[in-house]
């Protein structure tokens, strides 16, 4: 594990502010009875030294911008993101639905001071079931649709809601390898749609998270931190098992027992001299109500010796 040395942490790190989400305690869906309650949510990830908190799913977290300013301010906490899931391939039929979802997203994230809205493409196979439910592979006219209207997303986000978008490559969707993520950062403009690099997804779809920084920092605009078991996702990759139940087998794992190290990455992004949020994401649904704390606690710990 590299670390950083104390200078760079100085005047590099410091520009990166360490947050966590709904997703590290367990958290996918708006109401589920796997998951743990809100309130114990912001409450946990304060006493875990986090100053900086994704929305998480639309509907997860109060969406009365009063109450959760209240909830959020009482505990330390602050709103980095909110996230959406699109299918833009699909094209303009798609367009009025998306942007109906996008808008409630986007709407909350301005009224708690978020910066940023994290858009990931939709899966091509169901999170909890595997069905497949299209093509793995987009055709020319959908990847057309895909770049021009999330161009368009970007432009409509920030001129109505003062939010950058940040595209979120992520498995099991047509944003994924480094080959469709270059081919998705080529095909669209820097000046509208920046990406949410995901550093465990990447490493679970076989790209370099450093490689990428390096390659493409003008297009970096936010971090998710996470790391994967490269066992459990060489048996998941020979098995062609979907997302979800790789969760459940513990494919993303705590650092810094996985894959990629985040000190090289982190040292990075440093270099990149912007303001980055990092956000730390150990997708783990379902799991136990009291697995999460002593994680993040245990995360943020480790975080700390990297210089973040």
């Amino acid at each position: 594990m590299t670390s950083l040395s104390p200078q760079s942490s100085v005047s590099g790190v410091s520009r990166i502010r360490v947050g966590s989400a709904p997703d590290s305690w367990g958290v996918w869906f708006p109401d589920d009875p796997a998951q743990v309650p809100w309130q114990r949510f912001l409450d946990e990830v304060a006493q875990s030294g986090y100053e900086w908190i994704e929305l998480g799913p639309y509907g997860y977290l109060p969406t009365d911008p009063v109450l959760l300013t209240e909830e959020t301010s009482r505990r330390g906490l602050k709103v980095s993101a909110g996230t959406v899931f699109t299918g833009l391939h699909h094209g303009e039929a798609v367009w009025e639905k998306t942007w109906a979802h996008v808008a409630d997203n986007a709407a909350l994230a301005q009224a708690m001071g978020a910066k940023h809205l994290v858009v990931i493409p939709s899966f091509w196979r169901d999170d909890k079931t595997g069905e497949v439910l299209e093509p793995d592979t987009l055709t020319p006219e959908q990847w057309r649709n895909l770049t021009s209207l999330t161009e368009r997303l970007g432009k409509e986000v920030r001129e109505r809601y003062g939010l950058q978008i940040v595209v979120h490559p992520h498995a099991d969707t047509h944003v994924d390898s480094e080959e469709n993520v270059v081919r998705f950062l080529d095909g669209t403009d820097s000046d509208l749609v920046s990406l949410c690099l995901d550093t465990g997804h990447y490493a679970y779809c076989g790209g370099d998270s450093v490689k990428l920084i390096e390659t493409y920092g003008e297009r970096i605009g936010y971090l998710h931190l996470k790391q994967v078991d490269p066992e459990i996702l060489a048996d998941v990759r020979a098995n062609q098992v979907p997302f979800g139940p790789a969760v459940a087998r513990g494919v993303m794992c705590e650092p810094p027992s996985g894959v990629p190290a985040l000190g090289p990455v982190l040292e990075a992004a440093q270099k990149l001299d912007v303001d980055l949020f990092a956000i730390v994401e150990q997708d783990m649904y379902p799991c136990a109500p009291d697995a999460p704390l002593p994680i993040a606690q245990r995360t943020r710990a480790f975080l700390r010796s990297c210089g973040a």
